[in-house]
């Protein structure tokens, strides 16, 4: 894959990537600073008049290979994004004949590894599971909060809620999403999964993401989702999480949660001044 073009006067190159249809608008930002403010992350996320996406990736230079910015759909920022992590370590080991990168994020330094069979691995770092660092409102027990269906509360670098219930599908997942991000437990507000057991250490799973809604996938909710059923003893440590859009396998080992799966280069493009300008 060729690296990407730098920006010009011309407009805003782009990259399109996903993975398992959770979809990212990635910028490179390494050559040259590129002010990514929230309207600008809103425009570019419609779907109609923009390009579309569930995040935005910036690529800064950082310490390791690169450093990674996230925003979501509706301009707000995010610490992590597993998926979105994967799509970038796959375009900078394309870029550079690595099988191997230090990226950091704001969650911290995060290692991604070529799996073999197009498949991009990436340890996610150790769960947080401490109320205070996911973080709560109030000290409870995370492992069961007290809200009706007795969720799971994780931290993946960003606040997950993880529901275990007998039907993932029966859920009507836009209501319930909406009305869980907002918890006043969480005061940051939370990513929600549904997640039902269907064999052992086989779990499907439905994510409603906050600040953009129903997703077809996302890595740090099954990275959550994986914890969640691993202290709970209805799993091991190693999992298939089956989403709308695919599956993804997670292993959550001594020295963190590693996920694996794959991804997709979509198109390369550029944003157009005369669309870069109507944000303004």
């Amino acid at each position: 894959m060729p690296a990407m073009q730098r920006q010009t006067d011309t407009g805003l190159p782009l990259m399109k990537m996903h993975g398992l249809g959770n979809d990212f608008v990635i910028v490179d930002a390494r050559a040259q600073e590129i002010g990514i403010t929230p309207a600008l992350a809103r425009g570019i996320a419609h779907r109609q008049f923009g390009v579309g996406f569930d995040q935005l990736t910036v690529i800064e230079n950082g310490t390791g290979d690169a450093h990674l910015v996230f925003y979501n759909a509706d301009g707000s920022t995010s610490a992590a994004c597993g998926n979105a992590t994967r799509c970038v370590a796959r375009h900078l080991m394309e870029e550079t004949g690595k099988t191997e990168l230090l990226l950091t994020t704001e969650r911290g330094a995060l290692m991604a590894r070529d799996a073999g069979d197009g498949l991009t691995s990436v340890n996610m770092g150790a769960p947080q599971l401490d109320w205070r660092e996911i973080p709560l409102a109030e000290e409870v027990d995370t492992l069961e909060l007290p809200i009706e269906g007795g969720p799971t509360a994780t931290g993946m670098g960003n606040p997950h809620c993880t529901f275990f219930v007998e039907d993932a599908e029966a859920i009507p997942l836009e209501e319930f999403g909406a009305r869980y991000e907002y918890h006043p437990l969480y005061p940051q507000r939370t990513n929600v999964q549904v997640a039902q057991l269907i064999g052992p250490d086989h779990i499907r799973m439905r994510v409603w993401e906050r600040g953009v809604g129903i997703t077809l996938a996302s890595g740090s909710s099954s990275c959550a989702t994986a914890v969640a059923a691993a202290r709970r003893g209805l799993t091991g440590r190693k999992v298939q999480i089956d989403l709308d859009g695919g599956t993804l396998w997670i292993d959550w080992r001594e020295d963190g949660v590693w996920m694996t799966g794959p991804t997709m280069h979509v198109f390369s493009g550029t944003l157009t001044r005369e669309f870069l300008e109507s944000l303004r």
